[in-house]
């Protein structure tokens, strides 16, 4: 019995976007070494001059920047935007630890692009739009990044539209 193989055509479209998060563990580790050693040299000066309560607060503002920056990791990996067009569907996927998976299904013929750039201090937004439904992908991008990604759909909606 002979089996025939069904191949899907690729993706026109396979985005995954991600918090961008600028330091890396390894700098991180960095960062807390340099950080936590100049808080204990100032804190053993403070502690030869007398003033031993400032050693427990330089410690203090090291844990400080230690939870800031794990609370940041830690929103990186909680949101994550998946768009993917492929066949007759634009699938976008909301993607959140703990959490049961969002998704949209648009149908890219109708499907439109808006890219709402707010003024210079503003937030812009990119939002994906059809027959009534709408959904904001990469509210965590940067503009520049909001803007690229804007090109990208519309190329590949383009591309999907008219594949000639």
């Amino acid at each position: 019995m002979a089996q025939t193989a069904t191949l899907d055509p690729p993706p026109l479209l396979d985005l995954e976007l991600r918090p961008h998060r600028s330091l890396s563990p390894a700098g991180f580790g960095l960062l807390m070494a340099v950080l936590g050693g100049a808080s204990l040299a100032s804190g053993l000066m403070f502690v030869m001059i007398g003033a031993w309560p400032v050693f427990g607060f330089l410690g203090l503002d090291v844990l400080g920047v230690y939870i800031a920056f794990r609370i940041s990791y830690a929103r990186r990996r909680a949101t994550a935007d998946r768009l993917r067009l492929a066949g007759d569907a634009l699938t976008v996927d909301r993607l959140r630890p703990r959490r049961p998976v969002e998704r949209w299904t648009f149908q890219p013929y109708w499907l439109r692009v808006v890219h709402d750039e707010g003024p210079p201090s503003g937030r812009d937004r990119l939002v994906l739009t059809s027959h009534g439904r709408r959904v904001e992908v990469g509210a965590f991008l940067g503009a520049d990044e909001r803007a690229r990604v804007a090109r990208l759909l519309t190329d590949a909606l383009r591309r999907y539209r008219d594949p000639a």
